[in-house]
């Protein structure tokens, strides 16, 4: 996917500063895109060891990455990062992506 966020720093910084979102499948931060990198969205995914095994990790990003993908991702102007919750491993398309648009809406990353 384009516009993936891998910088630690990056990451860092919209963890401190960025709008806070959960739902009960993922947690969303979301922080404007510095004006130095332009006007394209980017997106990083987390899912961490408190979650499991690196198979169920990966498969959760994997849900994450679709979930995006589906929704019309990145978005322009923001900054997204994504934290999977067990729930997100078992939790129907349909129902992600109806999470993901609610905590996009309720960070300020997409209008109401």
């Amino acid at each position: 996917m384009r516009g993936t966020i891998r910088s630690s720093r990056e990451i860092d910084a919209i963890f401190r500063e960025g709008e806070r979102a959960a739902t009960r499948a993922l947690v969303l931060l979301a922080g404007k895109t510095p004006a130095k990198r332009g006007p394209r969205g980017r997106v990083a995914f987390v899912a961490g060891k408190k979650l499991s095994n690196a198979v169920v990790r990966n498969r959760a990003k994997r849900v994450m990455r679709a979930a995006v993908h589906r929704s019309g991702g990145p978005w322009a102007g923001w900054d997204i990062v994504l934290i999977a919750r067990s729930a997100a491993i078992d939790c129907p398309a349909t129902e992600l992506d109806r999470l993901l648009d609610s905590a996009l809406r309720k960070a300020g990353a997409i209008s109401q």
